[in-house]
């Protein structure tokens, strides 16, 4: 199974937090790797960087598809 990636983000009702306002959601994509995850992410992030409420990230799709795999480690 690849390991895939999804990227988001939205507004939240507080920056501390990832309670995000569902009207907002932006889905930026799904990726085979972290790497090219990781680099969408930082690309929607920098987008919206002057904004507090705007948060994006990266969730592990895999581990929601088979959580009784053991995480990577380091």
């Amino acid at each position: 199974m690849s390991k895939l990636h999804l990227v988001f983000g939205g507004r939240v009702t507080n920056p501390q937090t990832l309670d995000f306002d569902v009207s907002t959601i932006e889905v930026v994509g799904i990726y085979s790797d972290y790497a090219a995850a990781e680099k969408a992410w930082r690309a929607a992030a920098q987008r919206t960087v002057d904004d507090a409420e705007m948060k994006f990230v990266v969730v592990h799709l895999h581990r929601l598809l088979e959580p009784e795999l053991p995480k990577a480690k380091g």
